[in-house]
């Protein structure tokens, strides 16, 4: 039985795979735990500067597994679910100090679609679609989705979307600010390398302070915003990353960042 997330490290990127595409790659709790532990592996690798998120197969991820939860002798009931599931998967998303990127090659829903929106960067490919399929069957969003959809399109779009349960293409997506770019899906792929490998060639303990001060954006008044952003700068202007884009730009050539 193939495993259900596969992992690669290339040039600094780590590519996790969902990797249950018989079933659009939805999430049972195998899935959910291995995920977590491959997120905190590549947290603490230092040779992972960005990581890629995608599916295999036709969908990125259709969200919860619905024959676990309606499978009495597997079902781990929804308090299970959400806080050792769903829940640790975003906060782990948000804390790790690298960027993350959302490959959407396909359907995202549910779950799967408040995933992809809790990452740092999405891109999407023609032909792939988001949907808040939770009202569909009486449920409520999760996986933060009622936290960052708002936040990324207003609170009017938002609130239509998660009652309705409407379908939104790619370039709607895009349009209204979910995602970062809709790429044709003979450009998907390396459009999605070559920003992944950007990314990893960056200075990335700068990035992770971005990350961290976009995180307090979301609740911090002016002030501490200000306060944090002076901390963080002023760490960053010790890194040996700074010393070498000053150095790279005074000499007119470019950077090679370390990520240190």
């Amino acid at each position: 039985m193939s495993v259900s997330i596969e992992k690669k490290i290339t040039d600094g990127v780590a590519w996790l795979h969902l990797n249950r595409p018989e079933v659009f790659n939805s999430f049972n709790r195998e899935m959910a735990l291995l995920f977590q532990d491959e997120l905190d592996v590549c947290e603490a690798d230092a040779e992972v500067r960005a990581l890629v998120i995608t599916g295999n197969g036709k969908a990125f991820c259709a969200g919860q597994d619905l024959k676990e939860v309606t499978t009495p002798d597997l079902n781990p009931g929804f308090k299970k679910i959400l806080e050792e599931h769903y829940n640790p998967i975003i906060r782990r998303i948000r804390a790790i100090e690298k960027p993350v990127i959302a490959a959407v090659n396909g359907v995202a829903a549910g779950a799967g679609a408040n995933i992809a929106l809790a990452c740092d960067i999405v891109i999407a490919s023609e032909g792939s679609s988001f949907i808040q399929a939770f009202s569909k069957i009486g449920l409520v969003p999760d996986s933060a989705g009622t936290f960052f959809l708002p936040r990324l399109i207003g609170f009017q779009k938002a609130s239509a979307l998660m009652m309705l349960g409407d379908k939104v293409s790619a370039e709607e997506a895009e349009r209204l600010g979910m995602v970062y770019k809709v790429v044709s899906a003979e450009d998907f792929r390396e459009t999605v390398e070559k920003t992944a490998n950007t990314l990893a060639k960056m200075p990335t303990q700068a990035l992770g302070y971005t990350k961290k001060l976009l995180n307090a954006s979301m609740s911090n008044t002016l002030d501490q915003q200000l306060d944090m952003e002076s901390e963080y700068q002023i760490e960053s202007a010790q890194s040996e990353d700074y010393a070498e884009g000053v150095a790279a730009f005074v000499e007119k050539r470019k950077p090679v960042f370390k990520g240190k």
